[in-house]
């Protein structure tokens, strides 16, 4: 057995409060579908790092799923961003990331998934992507986009593979060093998935740019 387990933001923020739920009330449909075999509402990445890597006890862990809000580079839990900085020898969240990466499956075998706003765009998304992978030794994905109910620019990454997506994909203004703003999901946009879909394709992982309606809806 390996599990697969999603964290999501769950810190209360006016404002959000029906996004925060959908995430919550989402988690416990894709536990309800098998999709996952648990789900936490993490207040911060440390929160969500020690839960991930006790949940279990030593089973080794298939699939995880961040759903939280994010930009260009990283991933947000609240106000608690986590970087590429964060795999840097030293960072106070490397020894929780370490003991992550040792219930990882061997040979790349397990998946990271940020289905968080465009994480993995501009060239700030793509350093991300590549530290990601290469420290975990983990297949990662993630958005380009803005995302929702539609989840465009989804690419897959094997660790040690370079980023193979354009650093300008989903940009809707300044540029891939110093973006400013990000598109939202559409049905035109590459690579778009709905929300209920649960796997990435595994040609995205190798570079296919494709139009919507190519993903699987497993």
């Amino acid at each position: 057995m390996s599990l697969r387990l999603l964290v999501y933001d769950g810190n209360p923020k006016a404002g959000e409060r029906l996004l925060r739920s959908a995430w919550s009330r989402g988690a416990h449909v894709y536990r309800a579908l098998g999709r996952i075999d648990a789900h936490h509402g993490a207040r911060s990445w440390r929160d969500a790092l020690d839960w991930l890597t006790s949940f279990g006890g030593a089973e080794p862990i298939a699939e995880i799923q961040v759903w939280s809000h994010g930009k260009w580079g990283l991933a947000l839990l609240g106000d608690d961003a986590i970087t590429a900085r964060a795999f840097d020898r030293g960072h106070p969240l490397r020894a929780p990331i370490d003991a992550l990466r040792a219930r990882m499956l061997p040979r790349g075998g397990s998946l990271v998934w940020f289905r968080t706003c465009e994480t993995f765009g501009a060239e700030a998304g793509r350093r991300f992507a590549e530290r990601v992978a290469g420290e975990l030794d983990a297949r990662v994905a993630g958005h380009t986009y803005v995302i929702g109910a539609l989840q465009s620019g989804l690419h897959g990454l094997l660790p040690g593979a370079a980023p193979h997506w354009s650093p300008a994909e989903g940009l809707a203004s300044g540029t891939p060093a110093a973006p400013e703003r990000a598109l939202g999901s559409s049905p035109s946009a590459p690579n778009t998935i709905h929300f209920m879909h649960g796997r990435v394709p595994e040609t995205w992982f190798t570079g296919c740019i494709c139009a919507s309606g190519s993903s699987s809806s497993t």
